[in-house]
């Protein structure tokens, strides 16, 4: 099949080339000194080509058909220029670049983004590519046609708790900042987009960065970064309506205004929210709202940006999956399930009367609560035309509970005595808990960036943050009393509110980082080098939802070198490769799950990337190829804890090793062909089964949720210059639930497959109206892209195991509706 790939690529190339016979050379310099001016980003409306100058300030665009086109130049500091030029063009097209009156948003991200000649591999998304699919679903949704990206939704549609992977990395080993401010929660080291509904809507864009990446804030990075830029100015005043409907009573309602730029100094913008959707999987239903404020001061030299933005979501739980046996429909099956789960009579009766919409939960309020606000200050200024500071200050202020009904729980199991009544000794009790998250996130991140315009660019950068987070469990409801009284028979039990808290605990962590990069070019090679210093000290104190004492305090130390090279072959091609070294510190779970007197250690990554990237007008490519080298990577090993999450160890040996292919083809106008193929072998070395007493060793086996082949592909139709017609499908081979690959604990591979039909136009005094129409699975494929599984040995070779999957939804839709004012 890579024979396949990699022909087709060499086809694409040729016709890209022969069918088309013109050229167009830009020239940009400074009016300052008339010096050439590099790394300007060169863009030509009507194609696909986005390239940038080299070190003579020169870029050639290739291949151009004739006709009349816009060439547009930008360049971070400088205002921006475009003009209307006709193929053949017989003369190079000169532009002359000053000083931008006003300092750009552009420069809070600068320090953490890759450039064209940046030995990175990455992946840029614009405000319009979000825009098109932006209908209500989760910002994991938007990203599925990136390279490597298997998504998932618990409530089946999109809406509510998402997942996403990157090479097989969950959300643990992505980094996301948000302008240059961690994302990551500090503990468990993931990002919970649900927690800020619709934000994708107040994005600007968004560069991920696969493997190890460059250097940033927050958690490391070992699978892939999410750097995310909210809206920057919009100098003329605005309003916006998007209202969306869909398949399970799915609803998005946005209204987004702007003041413009207000005596050329000071702009103002917001955002509200609403989403609500029943959800595919019964009773997963979301109530979601949120907000972004946004306030900014403009000077020639200076910018002040002050962000509020945040959100609050009710979602039911639909967290325990379906099991195995009731996506195949057998009966013996299921009621042994149910028997070795203890499943209740009402219980059984749910499962057996379901379909793969299946929820085990019954209880009205079995809700997922939580409320996050954040508030950054970020200050950016240029001290010099060469030199740019850029600083932050951020809080984030979260708090939320799940609630779950409990059937008959023991007393002993909450810390508590049976109670003694008249008719004897009652043990157990049904009761409501509900388990607690309250935590402060805050601190400082800075950069400051030299450019010497000649070709080298040093950011020095780093952050200091701290996280206190409390974790509490309470009892609410309980049918028996908690406590023993006089007064009481469970004859006549009846139903006690209550507010016993059965654990309570407290966790700080404190995190610096300092790095240093350098960008240095030199004729057709561009060097680049970077070191981190990052220090963990993570203290957690108090009891634990399993009334364990779980005291304890860890330090870390990491030293994360990156060091990388890329030559120009041409002013459309360059080839790339680098190294980088990466540590990640465990999550909460590793030190609180694990057996008493062993301690998690901290994961170890070796990361080589080596590429190559093509931009033409017709045709863009980036093909490269990975090796990510792990040492103690932290793995499932099988094992279950209280709450049913999953176990994970230390493995000395594991990588991934895989070939990545993202391109995108525009032979005509009215047709585009974007396509993503990623190729992978995930493998772990000496690896240790741990089910109940009994241990199975395996010699080479595959890492779990780590597909060898990913594939996307978007074809797109403009019959109209106001219409597209869109067939968007995504491939993802089989997933192992475990690393032992048995297939019988496996996700079976899927092939889904998407429309979507746009309509932009201007009409009457609205500026645009557009209606998008995206009809999910439009086959109907039933399948699942995430799950779990659980086991034992009723004897040395007698196992029980079994398999849960997360259903995504049959054939849905989505229609939008958008009006800007």
């Amino acid at each position: 099949m890579i024979k396949h790939v990699l022909a087709g690529i060499a086809f694409f190339a040729h016709l890209s080339i022969v069918s088309a016979q013109q050229n167009i050379t830009v020239e940009v310099r400074h009016t300052a000194d008339g010096r050439p001016l590099p790394g300007v980003s060169v863009r030509l409306d009507g194609t696909i080509y986005q390239g940038q100058t080299d070190a003579s300030g020169k870029a050639v665009i290739r291949g151009i058909h004739t006709g009349t086109y816009t060439v547009a130049v930008s360049h971070l500091g400088y205002a921006p220029q475009a003009r209307q030029v006709t193929v053949p063009v017989h003369e190079t097209i000169h532009f002359s670049l000053e000083r931008a009156p006003l300092l750009t948003d552009e420069v809070v991200v600068q320090a953490t983004r890759a450039a064209e000649n940046t030995a990175t591999t990455y992946k840029n998304v614009s405000k319009a590519d979000i825009a098109k699919n932006n209908l209500g679903q989760d910002i994991p949704y938007l990203l599925d046609q990136t390279p490597g990206v298997v998504i998932s939704s618990d409530a089946g549609a999109g809406i509510g708790y998402t997942s996403m992977r990157i090479r097989g990395s969950d959300g643990q080993r992505t980094n996301v900042t948000i302008n240059g401010i961690p994302l990551n929660d500090a503990e468990s080291l993931g990002s919970f987009f649900i927690n800020l509904p619709d934000f994708a809507s107040s994005i600007e864009n968004i560069q991920i960065q696969r493997g190890v990446g460059t250097s940033t804030n927050g958690a490391g990075a070992f699978g892939a970064s999410l750097n995310i830029q909210t809206n920057t100015l919009n100098e003329e005043a605005y309003a916006e309506l998007d209202n969306s409907f869909g398949s399970y009573n799915s609803w998005k309602n946005t209204l987004r205004l702007g003041t413009g730029l207000i005596d050329g100094q000071y702009s103002f913008d917001g955002r509200l929210s609403r989403i609500q959707s029943d959800g595919y999987i019964d009773r997963a239903a979301s109530d979601l709202q949120s907000f972004f404020l946004s306030g900014a001061w403009h000077g020639r030299n200076s910018l002040l940006r002050a962000n509020v933005f945040g959100g609050r979501e009710k979602t039911y739980q639909a967290w325990y999956g379906t099991p195995e046996s009731r996506l195949t429909g057998d009966v013996d099956a299921m009621r042994a399930y149910a028997a070795d789960d203890g499943l209740t009579e009402y219980e059984i009766e749910n499962l057996l009367r379901a379909d793969r919409r299946y929820n085990k939960y019954l209880y009205d309020n079995e809700t997922d609560n939580y409320q996050q606000t954040h508030y950054q200050l970020l200050f950016s200024s240029a001290l010099h035309n060469r030199l740019t500071l850029n600083t932050a200050l951020h809080y984030t202020r979260g708090k939320g509970y799940y609630e779950q009904f409990r059937d008959n729980d023991a007393y002993a199991d909450y810390g508590l005595q049976p109670i003694e009544v008249n008719e004897g000794t009652v043990a157990a009790t049904d009761l409501v808990r509900q388990r607690w998250l309250d935590n402060h996130f805050y601190g400082a991140t800075y950069s400051l960036v030299y450019d010497n315009t000649n070709g080298l660019e040093l950011t020095w950068g780093g952050a200091y943050n701290e996280y206190k987070g409390g974790h509490y469990g309470d009892i609410v409801w309980s049918r028996h009393p908690l406590f023993s009284t006089a007064s009481y028979s469970p004859a006549t039990s009846g139903s006690f509110t209550t507010a016993h808290r059965y654990y309570d605990g407290d966790a700080t962590k404190k995190d610096f980082n300092t790095y240093l990069k350098a960008l240095y070019q030199l004729n057709n090679w561009s060097f680049f080098a970077d070191v981190q210093y990052r220090y963990i000290d993570y203290a957690i104190t108090g009891i634990d939802n399993d009334l364990r004492d779980i005291t304890q305090d860890a330090t870390f130390g990491f030293f994360n070198p990156k060091a990388g090279l890329t030559y120009q072959l041409s002013t459309s091609s360059n080839v790339y490769a680098s190294y980088a070294m990466a540590n990640k510190e465990p999550v909460r779970s590793d030190f609180t799950d694990w057996p008493v007197g062993q301690t998690p250690k901290p994961e170890r990554l070796h990361n080589i990337e080596a590429g190559y990237r093509l931009r033409t007008p017709r045709f863009n490519v980036g093909l490269n190829g990975y090796a990510m080298l792990y040492k103690n990577q932290l793995v499932l090993t099988g094992q279950l804890n209280d709450v049913g999450t999953a176990l994970r160890t230390n493995v000395d040996d594991s990588y991934r090793i895989g070939l990545e292919f993202d391109g995108r083809w525009a032979p005509v106008r009215w047709f585009t062909w974007g396509a993503t193929l990623a190729y992978s072998q995930n493998k772990i070395k000496d690896f240790t089964e741990v089910v109940g007493d009994v241990q199975n060793f395996y010699q080479t086996t595959d890492i779990s949720f780590s597909p060898d082949w990913v594939a996307s592909n978007e074809l797109s139709f403009y019959p109209w210059d106001a219409v597209e017609l869109a067939l968007l499908s995504k491939y993802v081979s089989r997933q192992y639930l475990d690393n032992t690959g048995n297939k019988s604990r496996s996700i079976d591979g899927f092939f889904v497959n998407h429309l979507r039909l746009g309509y932009q136009t201007a009409f009457w005094k609205l500026k645009q109206v557009g209606l998008t129409l995206l009809v999910n699975n439009v086959f109907n494929e039933k399948y699942a892209a995430n799950g779990y599984t659980w086991g034992y040995y009723l004897s040395e070779t007698d196992r029980v195991d079994y398999n849960f999957y997360y259903p995504q939804a049959t054939t849905n839709f989505l229609l939008g509706l958008h009006v800007r004012f």
